[in-house]
């Protein structure tokens, strides 16, 4: 299986705070609102049938669902889906969660989504190529794959891991891998190989002293990528 244990138990154990905004999760929720904009402009969300591989505790699957989506969210954390579950029914929007991994589930619903995103999960797993792949057999001729991740830059060591999760202690620390992180150049080469198209690339990037993330160009710590399938 395509998962590191250590990394599923790791977010496991923070589950029941994955909604708390004040938490360890708070710059997930400060950068939802940013990420998911730049989906919808590029994608129109509502009516579209939506997959979010490694989906955690549901923060952007709900929001997508907001949207109008019909959206769904998968991962390989038990403890994580239950609390993406029980917030749905809090919140009264529907999603449908599941427990599966991403290259089985692209092996049942091949070319079945409008949308597939993958969000801050690439630098967690042992074979991140595996997993483009599988966002590209899931997303229908025509429709719209996203990912984001953390750049293998000696500025994104400096900010995400020594500046998040040791100085601002935004994360717990060992949060982040250095050498699991991944240049744009290395992401957009899984995506030409599953055979995906590279529409976009974004960067993010947060001020300490304003405490505000930003959309820019700046690619060298958090980035977005936009791809496509050909039809």
């Amino acid at each position: 299986m395509n998962a590191d244990p250590l990394e599923i138990q790791k977010f496991s154990e923070l589950a029941h705070r994955w909604w708390d905004p004040t938490s360890e999760f708070k710059p997930l929720h400060e950068i939802n609102p940013l990420r998911l904009e730049w989906i919808n402009a590029r994608a129109a969300l509502a009516g579209k049938k939506v997959i979010d591989i490694g989906c955690g505790g549901g923060i952007l699957t709900e929001s997508m669902a907001r949207k109008g989506a019909d959206a769904t969210g998968i991962d390989l954390s038990d403890k994580a889906l239950k609390v993406a579950d029980l917030h749905s029914l809090e919140s009264g929007v529907q999603v449908r969660y599941e427990l599966i991994a991403a290259e089985d589930m692209a092996a049942r619903e091949a070319g079945q989504y409008d949308v597939v995103t993958c969000m801050e999960m690439l630098e967690h797993v042992p074979d991140p190529g595996a997993i483009v792949k599988a966002a590209a057999t899931l997303v229908k001729p025509g429709g719209h794959v996203f990912f984001s991740t953390i750049n293998r830059h000696p500025k994104a060591y400096l900010y995400a891991v020594v500046g998040a999760e040791y100085l601002l202690r935004m994360l717990p620390k060992g949060t982040h891998d250095y050498g699991k992180f991944i240049t744009p150049a290395e992401l957009a080469q899984f995506a030409r190989e599953a055979g995906l198209q590279v529409d976009g690339l974004k960067g993010m990037t947060y001020n300490p002293l304003t405490k505000i993330y930003s959309l820019n160009n700046d690619t060298s710590v958090n980035y977005m990528v936009a791809c496509s399938r050909p039809l």
